[in-house]
């Protein structure tokens, strides 16, 4: 008995934990592509915002 709400506890936290990661990680992805796109583009990127909607967009298109 104990075993197994032991078991469900972690279940719980690592459900927890993973959903909290998820967040970080596109945020991550999106810093990544945010500075990508300066180095690559030959003129510098002038409306950021405009830039992060597209690249949030985009990494969320090739998620699912």
């Amino acid at each position: 008995m104990v075993k197994n709400i032991l078991i469900f506890v972690f279940i719980i936290l690592g459900m927890v934990v993973i959903l909290n990661f998820s967040d970080h990680n596109l945020k991550r992805a999106v810093d990544a592509c945010l500075a990508g796109s300066q180095k690559l583009s030959k003129s510098k990127i002038t409306d950021l915002d405009e830039a992060k909607k597209f690249c949030e967009e985009e990494i969320k298109k090739n998620k699912n």
